[in-house]
């Protein structure tokens, strides 16, 4: 292996090899999750087996699943935000790391930096104090010359200007119900921070992957399952932005540009 590829897998889920080394951020790999059903086709084994590392940004059930968790093993090397260990520790599984915003740890020659985010980090949601919580964290993955940044979930923050240029953005550009709560981006602010982040390409992630059943069948969820990709690209070439934003479905390669145009 070498260079960079993608898988986008659904939801927050990519598959990132890099730097000799595969990543699996925020995996989702069931048909269900908790109450909301998957409403594409399951992720074929191949595109999340031999994962080096897997990294969660923060503690939601959309974002870190603990059936997924286990179908990789219980001593995957998992890195989460810090306050986020003992709890994972408590389930069982033994290689895990806590990381805080700015804190970088390695596999082989990758790098991966953790960095801010704004987001709710509590398990069960906002407006709950009791249960595990840690703080919601993105990443920006290094080697060699090649940066890939994933936001997680998050809205934009002044500090996501200094992370760029980056070669890749993961970002999320809606969520799996029919409005967005606060920390989120939606299209439009999605181009604003590639924007900031410099983004020489963007893959849009978050959306067509997950819905309440019935709800999807409905007029509005039916056009937010396949159209925030769409008006992210929009709001892109609105803005003027050099970004090329990479459409990709679920369960899809990312059909990224050559290397000198990443270049």
């Amino acid at each position: 292996m070498s260079g960079l590829n993608l898988h986008f897998l659904g939801h927050a889920s990519t598959r990132v090899e890099l730097g000799g080394r595969v990543v699996l951020t925020d995996p989702v790999l069931t048909r269900w999750v908790g109450p909301l059903a998957r409403v594409v086709p399951r992720p074929d084994v191949a595109a999340w087996s031999g994962a080096d590392i897997v990294v969660l940004s923060h503690l939601h059930g959309d974002h870190l699943h603990l059936p997924s968790l286990k179908l990789l093993g219980r001593g995957m090397r998992i890195v989460v935000p810090r306050g986020a260990g003992g709890w994972l520790a408590k389930h069982g599984f033994t290689g895990v790391e806590e990381i805080s915003p700015g804190e970088t740890v390695t596999e082989g020659g990758l790098r991966i930096t953790a960095t801010e985010a704004v987001h709710s980090g509590h398990r069960w949601g906002p407006r709950l104090t009791h249960g595990p919580q840690s703080r919601a964290i993105g990443y920006l993955f290094e080697a060699g010359t090649e940066r890939v940044y994933f936001a997680g979930d998050t809205d934009l923050f002044p500090g996501m200007a200094e992370l760029g240029p980056v070669d890749v953005a993961l970002l999320p550009v809606w969520g799996w119900g029919p409005n967005l709560g606060p920390g989120h981006l939606t299209p439009e602010r999605a181009a604003e921070a590639a924007g900031l982040l410099d983004a020489r390409s963007a893959v849009p992630m978050h959306w067509g992957t997950l819905a309440l059943p019935g709800l999807h069948r409905t007029a509005r969820m039916r056009q937010l399952l396949v159209e925030p990709p769409r008006t992210f690209a929009h709001h892109v070439r609105c803005a003027g932005l050099a970004t090329e934003v990479l459409h990709t479905r679920p369960g899809s390669d990312v059909l990224l540009p050559a290397p000198e145009e990443r270049g």
